[in-house]
Formats: structure tokens, sequence, C-alpha cells
């Protein structure tokens, strides 16, 4: 695949105070106003290791630290004339701290050793090789590890199930790096390695504006509101009504300007509206009842929606570059499809709509990226061994006509020309032993409905349109073997083939509603990435919507980011 995909190398050890400085003690102490090569040596020698605990730096991040010192004979990068941080360290030390704004956490970059070394180094009495070389080192090796994190994601999408391809990194860091410093850029060097979404740069202010909400003593009370009796309905009372108006004005669902409520103890006019708001941004049904879902859902810590967009934020890194394909992006537990001709820094997407997604109990619909390569009208559905064997043969045991009943068919050999066969006792047997397959003919029935897209990938996922139309009409809708079943295929079989001009809406419904089979191949592939966030800003209204953890991979995120703070 020609797009760029990320990889994740490990993190930099955690490096003790004492250790750096007890390492460097045979040019600390050498005298009280160090020479240049002293400190050019304690450098060379924290690189190298010689003065640390074993495996503190990986080959890799010695490498990187090298390409950033070795044409300048190991001299300090970080420091002025007189032996002090200078603009750059300062811009540097500003990049490292404001690193929490993108949901990442400070301390990974020595922050507080960093400030403990800058304290000695601003002192009136001269700082010692040992602790000029540690504070040059630690910015140095701070900054790598801050630009790998924030343009590639701190943990390997695969150890947590994300079944990316992920191809050797080629980013030059340490290059980057020594062009900011260079150019005295280093304030601007954040800006050219995050993500280029639009949707990254909005979720971003929205984790700021959550922040915000989190501190705020009354909105982050632990019971911002109080329990009802049951359900409370417009125009019922509600003794939290004044809370309720807080909450839904700080977020944003109540218009701005929007009074509080003149009776402090009813639930009616715009505190209705704002809570369908607030509904539909929550993945509820939008009926204006404060029953037990919507009040769960107000009650919910605003620390855990912070976490929701820091891990959004953080699985946003690790995506293929965007810019200029033609793209369709799933969000699974958003239940929501998108589809783009191309991705400029912003802009709404040409197709939306929703979609089904595997049971999250035994079914999940795995994450990766591959690219749809076909489009196929009336598709056979040739029914996976795992249903066959748990679902399929059961039911024919039970009821003979049922394969005539569901239009279905044993077959022998491959391809959509494979050849039919009776189903006898015999055949039968051969069906469950896997030497002849079964598929349900083309048709109204069919489960794949008329059209199928294609992206050939190891887990046999495509996309497909469905008879069951009612299923579209649920909130949470995982109800699949683990294919995605989209809501207007007509209305995506249109736009994927909108190069080829042949292929108008009267030929798509003709060919769906045809006689026959018909594979189409795409002039040009399209990315499809199936994807997974809890909380996104949607393209086509700009809002911050949140879903339930379905298939609990923020969890398991969550777990992973936790490991490697204890390892650092």
């Amino acid at each position: 695949m020609a797009c760029r995909f990320v990889r994740i190398r490990r993190a930099i050890g955690a490096w003790p105070m004492a250790a750096i400085l007890l390492g460097a003690a045979a040019c600390a102490h050498a005298a009280a106003e160090p020479s240049s090569g002293k400190v050019s040596a304690a450098i060379e020698a924290l690189i190298d290791g010689r003065h640390q605990p074993l495996g503190v730096l990986t080959p890799g991040q010695q490498a990187e630290l090298r390409d950033c010192y070795r044409a300048g004979g190991y001299a300090p990068l970080w420091l002025d004339s007189g032996s002090r941080p200078d603009r750059d360290a300062r811009d540097a030390r500003a990049v490292l701290n404001g690193a929490a704004d993108d949901g990442l956490d400070p301390a990974d970059y020595y922050r507080s050793r960093l400030d403990r070394l800058a304290s000695v180094l601003q002192a009136e009495s001269p700082a010692l090789p040992g602790e000029l070389a540690a504070f040059d080192v630690a910015l140095s090796a701070g900054l790598l590890r801050y630009m790998r994190d924030l343009h590639l994601g701190r943990v390997d999408p695969r150890t947590i199930g994300f079944r990316f391809s992920v191809p050797g990194d080629r980013h030059d860091l340490a290059a980057l790096l020594g062009a900011a410093r260079a150019d005295h850029r280093i304030a601007g060097i954040a800006a050219d390695l995050r993500p280029s979404l639009a949707r990254y740069g909005e979720l971003r202010a929205a984790l700021l504006r959550y922040r915000a909400f989190a501190a705020d003593a009354e909105l982050a009370a632990p019971l911002p509101l109080p329990a009802a009796a049951g359900p409370v309905r417009p125009g019922e009372a509600y003794d939290g009504a004044r809370r309720l108006w807080r909450l839904l004005s700080a977020f944003g669902d109540l218009a701005a300007g929007t009074p509080p409520p003149a009776d402090s103890a009813r639930y009616e006019g715009a505190l209705v509206d704002g809570v369908k708001r607030f509904q539909i941004r929550h993945g509820l049904e939008p009926d204006g009842v404060l029953g037990r879902s919507t009040l769960a859902a107000l009650r919910i810590p605003l620390t855990r929606r912070v976490r929701q967009i820091e891990l959004a934020l953080e699985r946003l890194r690790w995506l293929p570059h965007l810019v200029d394909q033609r793209l369709v992006f799933i969000n699974i537990p958003m239940f929501r499809l998108w589809a783009w001709d191309a991705l400029p820094p912003s802009g709404a997407p040409s197709v939306g709509m929703d979609v089904i997604v595997g049971r999250a109990l035994n079914t999940q619909t795995p994450v990766f990226v591959e690219e749809m390569r076909e489009v196929i009208f009336r598709p056979y559905w040739n029914v996976p061994p795992s249903i066959l064997r748990h679902e399929v043969l059961p039911m024919i045991e039970r009821d003979p006509g049922y394969l005539q009943r569901e239009d279905m068919e044993i077959v022998r050999g491959a391809g959509d020309d494979a050849e039919p066969v009776d189903a006898t006792a015999e055949n039968l047997g051969r069906l469950r032993q896997g030497a002849l397959r079964l598929r349900q003919r083309p048709g109204s029935r069919n489960a794949l409905g008329l059209i199928k897209f294609v992206f050939p990938n190891e887990q046999n996922v495509y996309m497909h349109g469905t008879p069951a139309q009612a299923l579209f009409s649920r909130r949470r809708r995982d109800f699949s073997h683990g294919c995605v079943r989209v809501e207007d295929p007509l209305a995506l079989a249109e736009w994927a083939l909108a190069d080829r001009p042949e292929w108008t809406r009267n030929e798509i419904l003709a060919a769906a509603e045809g006689s026959q089979s018909i594979h189409v191949k795409l002039t040009r592939p399209i990315q499809v990435i199936l994807f997974y966030t809890t909380a996104a800003v949607t393209p086509e209204d700009g809002t911050l919507r949140f879903a339930d953890d379905i298939y609990r991979h923020d969890a398991r995120l969550d777990r992973a980011l936790a490991a490697r703070r204890f390892a650092r």
C-alpha cells in the first residue's frame, strides 16, 4: 500500500537522577569552571551508556542522539556561551510542558528532571560538567521522544488487537529537530508533527474544554444531578432542573445565552431541547425523557470524558497519511460511515450513513486499513464456516426445508460459477467436512442485500447492504457477524463508481435489480479504514460525540498506556 503507516518504537526508559550525576562524576568535579571539552565528554558518555544503568537507551535511541550531537563534536545544543539554557531551550521546555494539550503526559519527557536541572543551571554558582550534560541530553532525548509520540503514537496498535500493517519507520526525527533548532523554530515543531486531519484539531480543542469542565467543582461534582423516582418527562417536576441547565449550558447543548429555567423545579422548554441534543451526542434515543440511560450519561465523571478524548487522540496518531485520497472511514462504536473524495484540512464528507457492525460478544468487527477494489451487484453470500457449523447446519437438521426457503444451495468449487449439487445426505456430510460449500443465491432475501463492497483482507470482512433495514432504527447497532452492513448501499455504490461515467444511478439501480451477479472493478482503489474511537467530532456538523466502549478497546489501550508509564 502506497500510503504511510505508523510504527511505534519502544519508549526511552527512566534515567535515575543519581545515576546521571554520579555517572558523570569523573568529569564533573575536575574544575569549578567546567571546560567545554569536559561537558562534551560527559554528553558522549551519557549517550553511550557508559555511566548509566544498562539498557536505559535502546540502540535506536542512542543512534538518534548521536545524530544530534556528533557533527558538533558532542558540544551542548541547548546552552548559551555562559552555560545557561538558551532561547531554544526555553522554547523546547515550553513545548514539552504543553504535551498534555495533545493528551500526552509531560512526565514522559523528563519534565521534573529538567526543572531540577534548570534550577541548578540558573543558580549563581557555575554548574558542573555532569549537570550541564545531563540537562542537555535529557532535553534532546525528551524532545525526540515527544516528537515520535506526537507523530506516531505511544502504543503499537498491533499489541491491542488493531490489525494495522506497519512498515518500517523512515522518519529522521534527529534531522527534523536539528533543522528546527537551526532556524530557531522549536516552538512550532509540534504543529509540524500533529496529524493534519481537521478532526484531530477539533478533538484537541474539545480536550481543553473538557479539562476545564473537569476542573470546575460544580460541574465535576460526584453526583451533579439528583436521582428521580422514575423517568422525568417534559413538563414534569424535577428538582435538578437548574443544575441540568448548568451542565447543558457548559456542554453547548443549550443555545448560547439560554437563561436558567424560571421554575427551578420543572423540566420543560429549552431544557428538553437541550437534553435531546445531549442524547444525540451520546448515542441515546432523543426522546427528551430523563430516563435511566440519559441520567447515567449525564452523571459520567468528566474525568472519564477527558480520558475518552485523550484515547481518541492517541488512536488518530496511528492513522496513515490521508491527504488527496478517496476514503471510506467507519467509526465502529458510533455505527457511522463517512466517505470523502479527498481530505483537505477541513471538509464535509461526500457521503455519510449509519452502519451495523459485529456483535460485541463474539463477532467483533476488526480494526484495520485496506483498499476497496470491487463492487458486486446481486452478490452471492458464501456462508462462512463458523456460521455454517454453529447456525446453519443445526437449522438444516431441525428443518429439512430450510435451504429451499432461504434460497441456499450447496456447491462444488470456487467462484460464482461453482456447480450446485443436490442436498443429499451424502452431500450434507461432505458440507460438514468442508469438501463442499454453502451459498445463498442473489436476490431480495440475500443476507448481503443487493450490493457488496470488497476490500480484500485476512479477516474476510466487507461492506454490504441488508434486507433487515429495520435494524437501522436502533441506537446501538452491533448485530452482524463481523462485516459492516451499510444503510444506503445505492448511494455508496454511486459514490464509489463516480469516476466511471457509464455507471450512472440508473445503471446502478438496473444492476442491483437485475437477474445476474455483476462484478465491477474500481478504476482506482479507495482506502477503507475500519476504526474505533469513543469520542469524535462528527464531520457533518462539527459536534463532539461520545459512544459506549462496546468492544472494551478503550480499557485495553488505557492498560497499555499505564504499563508504559510504570516501565518508564
